[in-house]
């Protein structure tokens, strides 16, 4: 292999550029030349693409997002636009692509290559998790993940000094459209009262209850502080606005609690979420996976993903540990994505299993 053209797609994640620095650095070891895509599968379709060396990538580790750009592109999502792909492909020379992005991304690497769709196209693609949301099936951790989830618990340490000097009720939401995990695990680490998610099988009358349960006990105590940290995923059903709305009015209705003495704010994280330098851990996550990818380029792999310490479900037959880094496995693409189309309509055991735990601890969260 002569030529590997890297992109990155989709959100971005802090260590994605981690991944690029050190895919970069081993091709350009192997003496294969480097193809930096600009914005994603967006950038390939308007031939946006230059050479990249050791310079290009010096120290971008410590940066957030990614130097390569990103971008959405219904494009690509049709079979005209990916034929066109893989013409622009084609007639650069590019034998091998790693593709560094969420499901998405993945889906897009999986049917570039889609042997119904270009019989005997003769591309190479590997694919790299990184979506803060961790909602990449079989893979322990995506990129990102560790530096949005320190980002969460960090604001809601500041928060908490705040609400718990005016004994205020605070809702933070977070990102999280299909998946839960950041909101789970940052109300563990944060201390939340109360954490709702878009797994819970929970609806809108029992969201509010959840929020309320939490807020009667800690008004209840006969010392202070009185604060209270609810933690929202951002696709929980009820919207942040309405879910304030209706906390309210369940303690004027039922505990005949004046609105003057309860106090419900809201804050939205939001894309601060995204931003920020990578944690190590990413920085490191980023470069191994990265670094078993580009290694099953050149040792001919083809359709897979890199993923690190695969969590149950245990990955299928295919998926093989690799051999660069034991704790890092190729899977096939097809199976990644079978597995994180079942994470998003929670029928994985994965996100069952979630969801199980945090209904199990829910009463035990406030402390």
């Amino acid at each position: 292999m002569r030529r590997v053209g890297i992109l990155t797609s989709g959100g971005d994640a802090p260590g994605m550029n981690a991944a690029i620095r050190a895919a970069t650095a081993f091709l350009l070891s192997q003496r294969v030349e480097v193809i930096g895509i600009q914005h994603g599968y967006k950038g390939l379709l308007a031939g946006r693409m230059a050479p990249l060396t050791a310079g290009d990538v010096d120290q971008i580790q410590r940066e957030g997002g990614t130097v390569l750009g990103s971008a959405r592109c219904a494009e690509f999502v049709t079979i005209e636009g990916r034929n066109k792909a893989r013409e622009i492909l084609g007639a650069a020379g590019i034998e091998g692509l790693l593709v560094i992005g969420g499901n998405g991304s993945l889906t897009g690497a999986h049917k570039l290559i889609d042997p119904r769709e270009a019989p005997g196209f003769g591309l190479r693609v590997i694919g790299v998790p990184a979506s803060i949301d961790n909602d990449v099936g079989l893979t322990g951790m995506s990129i990102g993940v560790d530096t949005a989830m320190n980002t969460i618990v960090e604001a809601c340490d500041k928060i908490a000094d705040t609400a718990s000097a005016h004994d205020r009720t605070f809702i933070v939401e977070v990102m999280g459209r299909d998946c839960g995990y950041l909101a789970m695990t940052a109300a563990v680490a944060a201390g939340a009262d109360a954490v709702l998610f878009p797994e819970s099988s929970k609806d809108e009358a029992a969201i509010v209850e959840t929020v309320a349960k939490a807020v009667a006990k800690a008004r209840s105590r006969s010392d202070r502080p009185k604060r209270v940290l609810v933690i929202k995923a951002e696709g929980t059903k009820v919207s942040t606005e309405r879910l304030k709305e209706m906390v309210e009015a369940r303690f004027r209705d039922s505990f005949g609690e004046k609105l003057d003495t309860l106090e419900v704010r809201l804050t939205v994280l939001g894309h601060v979420v995204r931003g920020g330098r990578p944690s190590a851990f990413d920085r490191i996550l980023g470069s191994r996976l990265a670094y078993v990818a580009v290694r099953a380029l050149l040792a001919g792999e083809n359709d897979k993903m890199a993923a690190w310490l695969t969590p149950f479900p245990m990955p299928p037959a295919s998926a093989s540990r690799s051999a660069a880094d034991p704790y890092c496995w190729l899977v096939d693409l097809a199976a990644v994505l079978a597995e994180t189309e079942a994470m998003h309509n929670g029928t994985s055991d994965l996100v069952r299993w979630r969801s199980d735990l945090f209904a199990s601890v829910e009463d035990v969260l406030p402390t």
